[in-house]
């Protein structure tokens, strides 16, 4: 079964900038901080606000304290004016195609024109609507109701921004042939217009379609509605759980499925059924596919095959260094300090892993206990074959596995704190680049320290040209992963820069290390491994096109591709000691 995602799926703009407004306000404006209504109709994002202290106001407070955002929805004016006089500190995030909407009501209703809104009367877009064009205002929902209406002198027809194209088309098409004087703006957003005939182009390559966001959603509602119209099956869901509840021999016969979700809904959640369903896939295919399914899972779950990456990285910087002394201890160093940390990184940062990579959030939470033992005891084996190397690469390894251990503890008094900076990870960025600067290290400058090559060229390129790839390889999961990070409070590469900007960053370091490490390699007269390595980027640049593509979808299959490129780097290194050898 292929599984296909809709490009135009997950959060909106509106939504997204209303999200990324009340994640700020805490740091610009007075606390308590609320959103009037709830932010967005998604019960998942709603509980994670409340978690962090953001409350919904249902309604207006004699006295309000704080500050209150008004939601990508809108209000009418005559809210936000008593919100105000209540003494709160209001926040307007509403979607900018709302407010144009809202400014083409409020300059007809000031001629005296009458507003027809095609939408749902109940919803809080259409409330807010009706607000600003006051008695000459009227909501029709199908049209039925449209036809019903008495004949205005001058009237305009709007529509809300979630509203169905094609009842809006029906609409436009009888003020036409009715009433031609009338004045037809059209006012439903891009993207809604996009993700609906998204839906129907998908329709026409799968046998069923999946719908994912909160039931109480009307955008979500829609993409359901066109959905069934198609005539394939279609099944409007919440989250992954409620797959339990299609007909598991329908989903058996579907060759293809389609997957699009609401302008409510995050990107984890759309992660959690692609998982799910790429889950069923494999339960359902040979024994031998099940076994190798789940021998990928446990082996990406328990971060054995990125810490066999690190122990083949070594080997390839040992070879492209010249050293061929004791390089086997230097691999066993970075298989168990890779190991340790990346356990103990899980373990410690579940917060985040519950929303971007809930299986993994469960695995840890069963076995903390033998996890931690583990990670504890690849911790000291790491640090006692370094101590067999010598003092310098063993305090060096020391540091930095202190360094990691105290990465999330508070190191500094409140007091002391520039902007609440009391941890390492509270500095922006600071994971990605720590990760990088480590794995350089422990794969590149401890077997050249230990061989006293470390004032050499050689380990200079191996330094930078590790710890650029993994700061991809990295700063890449950290793109999958910015809307959950971002509202947990993470401050990472791509949520500094931006997902476009960051993107492009990636692709030009890969770029440079494709170039660059064959240049480097003839310049400094480095072994000529330097040329056969420069494929391991490559690799890491045709999985990101790909991905940017639609053609590999977020879950196991990705990240095992986008691990493999650093295993690459080892199985070249092996096939080219085997050549020479």
């Amino acid at each position: 079964m292929k599984i296909v995602v809709a490009r135009m799926s997950g959060f909106c703009m509106g939504v997204r900038r209303a999200v990324e407004m009340i994640l700020d306000a805490p740091e610009t404006h007075p606390g308590p901080i609320c959103t009037f209504g709830p932010l967005i109709h998604n019960p998942q994002v709603l509980e994670l606000l409340a978690s962090r202290g953001v409350r919904t106001l249902e309604a207006i407070p004699d006295r309000g304290e704080g500050t209150v955002l008004i939601r990508a929805h809108g209000v009418p004016p005559e809210t936000k004016r008593r919100l105000r006089e209540s003494g709160l500190r209001v926040i307007d995030a509403t979607c900018p195609r709302v407010v144009r909407v809202q400014s083409i009501i409020r300059r007809h209703a000031r001629k005296h024109h009458a507003v027809i809104i095609l939408g749902d009367p109940e919803h809080p877009e259409v409330v807010g609507l009706l607000g600003h064009a006051g008695e000459r205002g009227v909501v029709v929902s199908s049209l039925a109701e449209l036809e019903r209406l008495p004949p205005f002198p001058e009237a305009i027809l709007v529509a809300q921004t979630t509203q169905n194209t094609a009842l809006f088309q029906e609409a436009v098409a009888w003020v036409a042939r009715r009433h031609p004087h009338y004045k037809v703006y059209r006012t439903i957003c891009d993207s809604t217009e996009r993700r609906q005939e998204e839906v129907m182009r998908l329709a026409a390559e799968v046998d069923a379609l999946i719908v994912v966001g909160g039931k109480s959603s009307g955008n979500t509602r829609r993409l359901f509605e066109i959905a069934r119209e198609t005539g394939k099956p279609a099944f409007h869901i919440e989250d992954e759980r409620e797959l339990g509840e299609i007909d598991a021999g329908l989903l058996a016969r579907c060759r293809a499925i389609g997957i699009t979700a609401g302008a409510s809904t995050p990107n984890w959640v759309i992660r959690k059924v692609i998982l799910a369903l790429e889950n069923a896939v494999y339960r359902r295919k040979s024994p031998l596919h099940k076994a190798l399914y789940a021998l990928m899972r446990a082996a990406l779950l328990t971060n054995g095959y990125i810490s066999v990456g690190a122990a083949g990285l070594c080997h390839a910087a040992s070879l492209l260094q010249g050293i061929s002394r004791d390089t086997a201890a230097w691999v066993g160093v970075a298989y168990l300090y890779v190991q340790s940390m990346h356990i103990l990184n899980h373990l410690t940062g579940s917060r985040a892993d519950r929303f971007n990579e809930p299986e993994r959030a469960r695995f840890y939470e069963r076995r903390k206990v033998p996890l931690t033992a583990a990670a504890l005891a690849c911790g000291a084996g790491g640090l006692c074959l370094a101590l067999w190397q010598g003092t310098v690469p063993f305090v060096l390894l020391l540091a930095m596995s202190l360094l990691g251990l105290s990465y999330r503890i508070a190191i500094w008094p409140s007091r002391l704190s520039p902007r609440g900076l009391r941890r390492i990870q509270d500095i922006p960025g600071s994971k990605t680049v720590l990760i990088a600067l480590a794995w350089g290290v422990v794969t590149a400058l401890l077997p050249a320290i230990a061989s006293g090559r470390a004032g050499e060229p050689a380990a200079a390129i191996a330094f930078v040209w590790i710890a650029a790839l993994v700061f991809v390889r990295t700063a890449f999961f950290d793109l999958l992963d910015m809307q959950g990070d971002r509202l947990v409070g993470k401050e990472t590469i791509p949520i500094l820069l931006g997902e476009r900007r960051t993107r492009r960053m990636l692709k030009a370091i890969l770029a440079v290390l494709i170039a660059g490490l064959p240049s480097a390699t003839a310049a400094a007269g480095l072994p000529a491994i330097g040329h056969l390595l420069a494929l391991s980027p490559a690799a890491m640049l045709a999985v990101l096109l790909a991905w940017e593509r639609g053609a590999v979808l977020p879950g196991v299959r990705l990240e095992f591709l986008v691990e493999s490129h650093i295993l690459l780097a080892g199985a070249l290194a092996l096939l080219w000691g085997w050549a020479a050898g």
